[in-house]
């Protein structure tokens, strides 16, 4: 019985001992971007609240499908796009409120997703910038877009009142949240698929900011 006891606490320590080896070898290995001389004359971003990646774009180049039946002003300039599990998007806006029953459920139970849309009229510091060609750009705005759930009139769900602030709103997504699809994971797999430089795989969000910077 002891054996046991100590077989299964071995196992529970190697499971995420492995995971943590194996995300930190995939982020390192880079993918598209090699031998790309193609002219880039537009700008997306990246922007991280320390753990949390999202994706901005500015308005003007964002095209028609994507920004259709988004909420904005018209001083909203550049729109930042993040995806996440719907529970913890709500029961965690600030890292002071995680909880390991939050974290739990995100990580290791199936679950509905968000698209976390902030809206800024002018550009942080503290974003990366990332050149991108005008199919690059196209891709990248298919691939959010596609990330939306629609109703039967092909129109995205806001979900009223339920933004931090004045300047941000949630709008029902596609997909679930897991350790093997993390947020920072979904704004990963939109880069490769747009043949933009990005990891092999990633939940962190390091490794892509880091790339271009």
């Amino acid at each position: 019985m002891i054996r046991k006891i100590i077989k299964w606490i071995i196992t529970l320590v190697l499971i995420p001992v492995v995971y943590l080896l194996v995300s930190l070898v995939l982020t390192f290995i880079p993918v598209n971007g090699n031998n790309d001389y193609t002219e880039k004359n537009n700008s997306i971003y990246l922007n991280s609240n320390g753990i949390h990646l999202d994706i901005i774009i500015p308005k003007d180049q964002i095209d028609s499908k994507l920004i259709d039946g988004l909420e904005y002003s018209k001083n909203d300039a550049y729109f930042s796009f993040g995806w996440g599990d719907k529970n913890f998007y709500f029961n965690t806006p600030t890292w002071n409120d995680l909880t390991f029953n939050n974290a739990f459920k995100a990580l290791f139970i199936n679950s509905s997703t968000l698209i976390h849309l902030t809206k800024y009229s002018t550009i942080q510091e503290y974003w990366v910038e990332i050149k991108v060609n005008q199919d690059q750009l196209y891709k990248i705005n298919q691939y959010i877009n596609k990330t939306f759930y629609v109703d039967k009139f092909d129109e995205k769900i806001l979900l009223k009142n339920k933004g931090y602030t004045s300047d941000d709103d949630f709008y029902e997504a596609l997909g679930s949240f897991s350790i093997f699809k993390t947020c920072n994971s979904w704004v990963n797999s939109g880069l490769k698929e747009s043949n933009i430089k990005a990891c092999l795989w990633t939940p962190f969000d390091f490794g892509l900011l880091n790339m271009h910077k």
